[in-house]
């Protein structure tokens, strides 16, 4: 009766401490996914604060928020388009402002259709090929010195907001007008259309939240960007893409008859390697590793020694043997070099140290006859040795 009870008190504390382990670990893990849910979302909000250069959402250094907050207290509609088809639909109800960056995914045609449908166009930080299609004759020149310098024209905006710092500069076409000359180039570019007007500014130096604060800044963005009830910004990406691809592709250089070929070829190759697959039977099992008698290995290797005609690896063969069983009987180690065993062995014969050392080490045979001739004083040496060494076994 009681031995179910000391069972179950025995295992109490094992079971207790299994469950401690198994909160620890779940407590540690909910612990990683708080922290990785954390970081996914400060990231999430670094981002979107941040987001790109110009962005009207944006509360980072180079995004427009702010001057977006001002233009709507000014009683300016903001409205952020970041695809042609919603820019399209907002200009649609009504004379309104398009404010619109660089817009390198957009074919010639693509971009006028857009500005086209505005009254008043402001380019926030425009390239080349906007300026060509939308202000002729005006270009890109450089950068200002980044000092403030005066409008120095008749644009009542400019003349308003007063001086400010320009960033990139352009030269203005024929029918342009130009304000704020500085390095040789001007800072706005300003032209008259059909009850409207195209305006050229590096928005990136009056317009982002860093620097809209300085200078007359502020005051020259709203006068540009809040003449009408509406601005819509447009922020356009690659999904607004219409260029079609002018490199001919592979499939375009190549004939017709290419495909269906290297199609046949590789049926054709799997085919054969099918059929050839087949052909090969079952594994052969072979009791290994095959005995080889030392002779026969030995006259392997002096058939091939005879037949590279290589008499110095024979004699070196020849050598190798002889002076492994001289250190053998002169009691020499295994770590006995070539040159040791053949002073032992010229000081234990009473012979001449240079001959030994020729015979055993030196000398090179050039032809058979020197390597038999070496063959022989190497067989003499050795019974001179073993003569020395053991005189009782000595036969003559």
């Amino acid at each position: 009766m009681t031995l179910p009870a000391r069972t179950s008190v025995a295992d109490a504390p094992s079971a207790s401490g299994r469950r401690r382990r198994i909160t620890a670990w779940v407590v540690i893990a909910a612990v990683l996914v708080g922290v990785g849910i954390a970081g996914s979302a400060l990231a999430g909000v670094g981002q979107w604060t941040e987001r790109d250069v110009l962005d009207p959402e944006s509360a980072g250094p180079s995004g427009t928020r702010a001057l977006v907050q001002i233009l709507g207290e000014h009683g300016v509609e903001v409205v952020v388009a970041r695809d042609r088809a919603a820019a399209a639909a907002a200009l649609g109800r009504g004379r309104a402002t398009l404010a619109v960056a660089d817009a390198p995914y957009l074919s010639d045609g693509g971009l006028t259709a857009v500005t086209d449908a505005a009254a008043d166009v402001v380019l926030t930080d425009p390239r080349s090929r906007t300026l060509r299609l939308l202000l002729p004759g005006s270009t890109t020149y450089g950068v200002g010195p980044g000092s403030v310098v005066e409008p120095g024209c008749d644009v009542a905006d400019a003349a308003r907001a007063g001086g400010i710092a320009p960033g990139a500069i352009y030269r203005p076409g024929a029918q342009t007008l130009a304000c704020y000359p500085t390095a040789g180039g001007f800072g706005l570019l300003v032209e008259e259309r059909d009850g409207g007007r195209v305006v050229a500014v590096d928005g990136r130096a009056v317009f982002t939240n860093e620097h809209l604060a300085e200078a007359g800044n502020a005051a020259l963005a709203v006068a540009l960007l809040g003449r009408h009830p509406t601005l819509v910004w447009y922020m356009p990406g690659i999904a607004d893409s219409d260029l079609a691809s002018g490199d001919p592709t592979l499939g375009e250089l190549t004939p017709p008859w290419v495909s269906p070929v290297i199609v046949l070829l590789l049926t054709a190759g799997v085919a054969a390697a099918i059929w050839r697959g087949r052909r090969f039977g079952p594994l052969v099992a072979e009791r290994l590793p095959v005995t080889v008698r030392a002779a026969e290995t030995t006259e392997g290797r002096a058939r091939l020694y005879a037949h590279a005609r290589d008499c110095v690896h024979a004699a070196d063969q020849l050598r190798i043997g002889t002076l492994g069983r001289l250190g053998r009987l002169l009691g020499l180690g295994p770590s006995a070099s070539a040159a040791e065993i053949a002073d032992a062995a010229a000081a234990r014969t009473g012979s001449d140290r240079g001959a030994v050392r020729g015979i055993l080490i030196d000398e090179l045979p050039r032809t058979d006859a020197d390597l038999v001739a070496l063959d022989r004083r190497l067989r003499i040496l050795e019974q001179a040795v073993h003569t020395a060494v053991r005189p009782e076994r000595n036969t003559r």
